[in-house]
């Protein structure tokens, strides 16, 4: 990737010329490579520029002023742009660049990845933690339902137990049935054993 710095070497603004100077010294002494594309000379390189500025880093009159950056063909910004970018430390990001090691913007790159990595440990660990909730009350759920299952099987024996005992207390109807055959049996034998008794006594007073 080439950083290209379109620039006009023979314009009469001091102003103009003072913001290229800046840039162009900034990229050598940061050992950055370059490319500086000169509009005055080349209409090409004008004419290129002016199609691929933003239309909002545009002008009112529609013609953008040197100097502009571009890394090969993407847009990074004019001389405000740099300047903000230069002040913040961030040039580098600005120019699409990686930043070499051991610079401000690596450390602050460095710093904003450890944050990130720690923001994404805090998520981890409060997703564990609510899972372990979450695990914690479908266990207490399952011990309530086990709970009920056995309250609901000793209601249930309790309920079962005075049935049997009065089962057990109440006479079934054969054995009634069959007490009341022996009654009336007894009654017939002591009738049979009357009437033989009676008999015995007429023939006696006969002879």
């Amino acid at each position: 990737m080439v950083i290209k710095v379109f620039v006009a070497t023979s314009s009469g603004s001091t102003a103009i010329k003072k913001k290229q100077q800046e840039v162009v010294g900034f990229l050598e002494a940061n050992k950055i490579d370059f490319q500086q594309m000169d509009i005055a000379g080349d209409e090409d390189n004008r004419k290129w520029m002016r199609e691929n500025v933003p239309g909002e880093k545009k002008p009112q009159n529609g013609i953008p002023l040197p100097p502009q950056i571009f890394n090969e063909e993407r847009y990074c910004g004019d001389f405000e742009s740099f300047f903000s970018a230069k002040e913040e430390n961030i040039i580098y990001s600005f120019l699409g660049l990686a930043p070499p090691p051991g610079t401000k913007e690596t450390e602050k790159s460095d710093a904003k990845e450890e944050k990130s990595d720690a923001v994404e440990e805090k998520s981890e660990a409060m997703e564990k933690s609510e899972a372990t909730e979450e695990k914690s009350e479908a266990t207490e759920e399952k011990s309530e339902a086990v709970e009920e299952t056995e309250t609901h099987t000793e209601d249930k024996a309790d309920e079962g137990a005075p049935e049997e005992a009065q089962s057990d207390q109440a006479p079934s109807e054969d054995q009634q049935e069959n007490e009341e055959e022996h009654a009336v049996t007894g009654e017939e034998e002591e009738k049979q054993e009357e009437g033989e008794g009676n008999e015995e006594v007429e023939e006696q007073e006969e002879s």
